[in-house]
């Protein structure tokens, strides 16, 4: 088992920015691909970010493409978004996900290849 928390959400004006954490324990030291989704109200959960075991292999949403970046520190079992140029349509719920891999080159970007997942942490950009 893994056990995610996300951190670092907040209130923002559009055009700030945010470096939202996601602290990984349990089973953390294994392999494992990770990846940042979000959940506005009345839609459904989407894509954001996801990296390799490595952090050699980084994937986004065209949405967020050179806004967002995702980053992994594995000494401290944290994976990293940072958020930039916040848009007011960006607001939603952010959720950190993992799953184990026996490589460390691959990443995924469907909810449903990720087993483990955090409580989330809300993000909300005022126009």
């Amino acid at each position: 088992q893994v056990q995610l928390v996300e951190s670092g959400g907040g209130l923002v004006q559009a055009g700030g920015s945010l470096r939202l954490s996601c602290a990984a324990s349990g089973r953390a030291s294994s392999n494992h691909a990770m990846g940042w989704f979000r959940q506005a109200p009345g839609k459904e959960r989407e894509f954001v970010a996801a990296i390799s075991w490595s952090g050699g292999m980084t994937h986004y949403a065209d949405s967020v493409k050179g806004r967002f970046t995702i980053s992994r520190d594995n000494a401290k079992n944290t994976v990293y978004l940072q958020v930039n140029s916040l848009k007011p349509e960006d607001t939603a719920v952010y959720y950190c996900a993992a799953v184990l891999v026996s490589s460390g080159s691959v990443y995924y970007t469907t909810p449903g290849s990720y087993p483990y997942w955090g409580q989330g942490t809300q993000v909300t950009v005022s126009s």
